[in-house]
């Protein structure tokens, strides 16, 4: 019994010397993410515009947001999408472009350059360029559609070819990914390979029992970070439905986000329209509770099965 008090006081020096060591992270995870959370939580039942206190008035909030506002379940479906096509189409275009550049013998770093490039342009002006190029009147894609006698989409101005044009605009951007993709890529071992030739196996084969299951960290990354971005997907959709409707000026105009017909409507989107330009404080943290919630159930999903992600290559 002698022996307890003192492995009792070691014990505790220890816990609080861990502690101490870990009190800047702990303060900041507190200030910046578990009392942010724990507030939305509170102004989710209260009727608040910023300025009066909040009153109490249980789940009004909710039952309004999932049964009677008209712009919700669109933004869902549209953030959806945007979440399974977009990232999707993301991860294999820019899987593919790594692939491409590290076959290519010469002018590696001028392809690399050339489609590295785009990613660093502003979302907001390269919302911009696509909005005019894609113009379904006077933008030279459908006039060079149009003159190999291929049909010519509305684009931006239609509600069936918005998201995909939205979709076009991130694969146009998708240099990060090429990136990280390539540096994956060169660090595969490329005895394996060798193995595997001489083993007969093909081009196919090689990928998908060497080059995806070494991969896997990587894909599971982009996939997860995608995900994360495409749920605070704002300012593209934004832009291009302002562009699109012809409301380009700045004070005085107003604007319901999602043009054309809710086409490009997002959950950040409802978030911002409700709280900072309806001052419904109440009904936004509504929202954003379920963005916060369908954030990390899908994170939560990819993590527990990382190995359907490749599990063609196991």
């Amino acid at each position: 019994m002698t022996g307890a008090h003192p492995l009792r006081s070691k014990r505790r020096r220890s816990a609080l010397r861990t502690a101490a060591f870990l009190s800047p992270w702990l303060i900041g995870f507190t200030v910046f993410f578990v009392y942010p959370l724990l507030s939305t939580l509170y102004f989710s039942f209260t009727r608040y515009d910023g300025f009066r206190q909040p009153e109490f008035n249980g789940s009004d909030n909710w039952s309004y947001v999932f049964t009677a506002y008209p712009l919700f379940w669109p933004a869902m479906r549209n953030t959806l999408w945007l979440v399974l096509v977009m990232v999707t189409c993301r991860v294999a275009f820019g899987l593919g472009i790594g692939l491409l550049i590290t076959k290519i013998k010469t002018a590696t770093g001028v392809f690399r350059t050339l489609f590295y490039l785009p990613y660093l342009a502003p979302p907001v002006a390269a919302t911009l360029a696509f909005v005019f190029l894609l113009n379904p009147g006077t933008g030279p894609v459908n006039t060079l559609l149009e003159a190999v006698g291929l049909p010519t989409p509305g684009w931006f101005t239609d509600a069936d070819w918005s998201k995909p044009a939205l979709t076009a605009l991130a694969l146009w951007g998708v240099g990060d990914l090429m990136v990280i993709f390539m540096a994956a890529l060169l660090d595969v071992p490329k005895e394996q390979y060798e193995a595997a030739e001489l083993d007969g196996a093909g081009a196919w084969a090689r990928f998908r029992h060497i080059t995806l299951p070494n991969i896997s960290p990587i894909i599971m990354f982009a996939v997860v970070t995608g995900v994360i971005q495409a749920m605070q997907y704002y300012a593209q959709p934004l832009v291009a439905g302002k562009v699109a409707a012809g409301v380009i000026g700045g004070s005085g105009q107003q604007f319901e986000p999602g043009y054309p017909d809710k086409s490009t409507l997002t959950l950040p989107q409802l978030v911002y329209n409700l709280g900072f330009q309806r001052f419904d404080y109440g009904t936004a943290c509504v929202v954003a509770l379920v963005l916060f919630a369908l954030s990390m159930a899908f994170t939560a999903l990819l993590m527990r099965r990382r190995g359907g992600l490749i599990g063609a290559g196991e």
